[in-house]
Parts: C-alpha cells; structure tokens; sequence
C-alpha cells in the first residue's frame, strides 16, 4: 500500500496544484523584488517587474541565476530576510571558489523537513520504523534534511554521520535499523563490509534505503538492493534549494516526484537559455516558490535532465524528473566527445565488476588521455596476466563501444581504490584545462 506524508497536496489534481504555484510565484516574485537588490537589478537589467509575472506561463521572462551569481553576491547578497530572522546556515561541500552559503528560516527548516518527510514515507517509512541517517552532518545538507525528515514522520532516528562503518553495521544490526540513509556509493560500501563479515540479506534488518547526493546508475540500484536485500530509493536535492527531498522517488522506482508545491521545474537549452517542449532532454532549472529567506527564481542547476508529466501508478501527480545523465558543466569533454562518468560506470556494472573505479584524464602531447582504473572482486582476482589482459579487453571494447573513444582500463587489485565515506571521488582530471 502507498503511504503519503501530505496525501492532499501530492495527490492534488494539476488544476489545483496549478492554482497553487501560479498564486505561490506571483507571492514570491514580489518578495524577492522588494527584499533581494540583486535579483531585483537582474530583472530590471532584463526589462521585468513584478507586474509582468501573473502566472506560471509568465515565469520564462524572469532572468536566470547561476552558481557564479551566488559566488558574487557571498555571502548576504541573495538574502530574502533580515538575520534576525535566520536561524541556520547550510552549505555546499565544493573545494573551488567561493563556498555557496544557503540561509533558513525556522519555517523554510519546517517546509524542507515535510519534503524529506514525504521521501520517508514513498520509501514506506512509518512511525514504527527506525531510520538510521549515514549522510554527514554539519553543513552538509543530507544529514539535516533526513533527520529532520524522519522525526516528523515519527521515525526513531539513529543520527550516525559518514564513517566508522563498523559502527554503522552494529546499529543496523543491533538497533534493527528498517531504513538508511546515505550517499550510494556509501550504501555499496556497507553492503560489501557485510558480505564480507559473512552476513546476508536474510540477517540484515533494512528493508528500505534512499539514496542520494551523487549520480549513481540503475546497475548500481541493483547491486545495493541484492546485496543489502532492500529497496532503494533515489532522492535530489541542491543546498541553493534547501537540500535533499527537491525529489523523490516513489514505489515505481521510475524517476523522483518534484515537491511542486514548493518547485516549479523547467528544462532549457543549456546553450541557448529557450525553454524546451515537455518530455525534452536538457538543462534542469528549479524556482523555489516558498523559500523565504534564500529565495531563487530560476536556478541554473547544470544536470541534465528530462521531465515526465505522465501519470503515475503511486496515485502522486507531481511531475517525475529521471535520474540527471550528467552535467553541462562537469562534463568531461575527451578529444572532443562528451563523456559522463555514469556512462563508463554502467560499463562496468554491466560486466561484474563493483561500483569501486576511479576515471584519470590527462593530456600528453596535446592529446586527452583516459584511463580507468577499475577494482576487481574477490572472485575475479587473479595473478594471471593473461586473464587480466582479457577482462581488461573486454572493458576496452565496451567502454569503446559507449562513448566512441578507446580508454586505457587498469585492473587493480580489490581495496586499493580509497573508499569514500562521504561523496565518491570518482574524476581525476589532470589537464591544466
């Protein structure tokens, strides 16, 4: 049975939900031109006042924002609310340029809660459940979000952060942990401890896990829910929006509902800035309607996405976005071919091998370089080169086969890839680029 958080607002019919986003943005428009001079000049820049926006058919006139404008305007810039009124601060966990610093209300804290709320109970979370949140903690948004998620679906929440796995597995056994929480590449980490330490699905208590934070593919999904014996969940979040529960996924397991209550979705030509026809593959853009103390209209977020506004078994009439496909912006571009790394991960799944690899791009003598170093399991470890120059064949020719350029594949020996505990470090790109 499909459970809900807020039945009455996701199973709203589109001419309500309609209704509610056009009233929603045209709310916000005004807050964000009389509290925030920033987006104000961008949109005087453009030729647009408020009166120029009455519904959501109007939102194209607004300009966008881009990371690059909330590096300029760092830290106070795109704030919607006197400090006073702020009681937290979350922020990304970027190494480059300035940090983007998000700022919340207690009620923007209470909205993002009923979002990751909502994600809880598609993932059939109830108040008898224990839900144990592995995402970090502190700026970070994942472990915030879920937590605060959890307590209002009523969950017992065991609030662990990253790391100390062996800590980890002895509160999901002892504690009888039915959910988790944390980054996939985390979740395929615990998992192989596990089977390592002799347990299988049947002495493992999980029923359910949501998963997010980084792309992750759908051999990936299955790898973790035959492993674990569960089922996972994919959510999406930005920390300029509020953080994990923008999306997610429900029981279909077929893309992430969008909360459009509080997100109003767009697909654009990452090139040309033009709106894209419904069921179109291109830039992700969100407009969060009910922010109030960071407000953004029209955020640039560089996935690329598609929406389906289909609808869908789970009773949700909220638009589905698939799983992004890569970025515009972190999208590696090798002897002048586009190449994602979820591309070169389904390769890999595809023929065995674990979600454990790290992609190295170099240039030498002006030209790009790609090398894949990739672990090998316990069971295909071997000290016989002329095995390992087969598998490693086999991956040249697949990866060929994908992305239309030849790799070099290096097969490593199982653990000597550094393990993450938080987001996977999975590109190394060495050219002065």
């Amino acid at each position: 049975m499909e459970r809900y958080y807020q039945p009455e607002i996701e199973c709203m019919s589109r001419e309500e939900l309609t209704a509610l986003q056009n009233e929603r943005l045209v709310n916000q428009v005004n807050h964000v031109w009389n509290n925030v001079p920033y987006y104000r000049k961008k949109m005087e820049e453009k030729g647009v006042t408020p009166d120029d926006i009455k519904t959501i058919a109007d939102l194209h006139k607004l300009p966008f924002i881009t990371k690059a404008d909330l590096r300029d305007a760092y830290p106070y810039g795109l704030m919607g609310k006197p400090l006073k009124d702020c009681v937290r601060i979350q922020s990304t966990s970027g190494t480059t340029g300035k940090r983007v610093v998000a700022f919340y209300t207690q009620h923007d804290i209470d909205l993002w809660e009923d979002c990751c709320a909502r994600a809880i109970m598609a993932a059939g979370g109830t108040d008898e459940d224990v839900c144990q949140v592995s995402y970090g903690y502190g700026l970070f948004t994942g472990g915030p979000g879920l937590n605060g998620g959890s307590h209002k679906v009523g969950c017992l929440t065991i609030p662990t952060s990253s790391g100390n796995t062996e800590r980890q597995i002895m509160f999901i056994k002892d504690l009888s942990a039915t959910i988790l929480c944390c980054t996939p590449s985390y979740a395929a980490y615990l998992g192989e401890s596990m089977k390592e330490m002799g347990m299988t699905p049947a002495d493992i208590p999980l029923k359910a896990g949501i998963f997010g934070a980084e792309a992750w593919s759908e051999e990936m999904r299955q790898d973790i829910q035959n492993t674990l014996g569960i089922k996972a969940y994919d959510i999406y979040g930005l920390t300029e929006l509020s953080g994990p529960g923008v999306s997610f996924e429900c029981s279909a397991q077929s893309g992430m509902h969008v909360n459009e209550d509080h997100f109003i979705a767009e697909i654009i030509d990452p090139n040309t800035g033009e709106v894209l026809p419904a069921g179109s593959k291109g830039e992700l853009v969100f407009t969060s309607l009910t922010k109030e103390a960071f407000p953004l209209l029209r955020y640039r977020t560089r996935d690329i996405c598609m929406l389906n506004y289909e609808p869908c078994p789970c009773g949700r009439t909220h638009v589905k976005m698939c799983k992004p496909m890569g970025r515009s912006d972190d999208m590696l571009i090798i002897r002048g071919v586009n190449v994602f790394p979820s591309q070169i991960e389904a390769v890999l799944l595809k023929n065995g091998y674990q979600a454990n690899y790290q992609i190295i791009v170099d240039r030498v003598k002006n030209t790009d370089t790609l090398d894949v170093q990739v672990e090998m399991t316990p069971e295909m470890f071997t000290d016989n080169m002329g095995e390992i120059a087969r598998r490693q064949r086999v991956l040249i020719d697949g990866l060929r086969s994908m992305l239309g350029i030849t790799a070099k594949v290096s097969l490593v020996a199982p653990k000597s890839i550094v393990r993450s505990e938080g987001k996977a470090v999975r590109v190394i790109d060495k050219r002065k680029i």
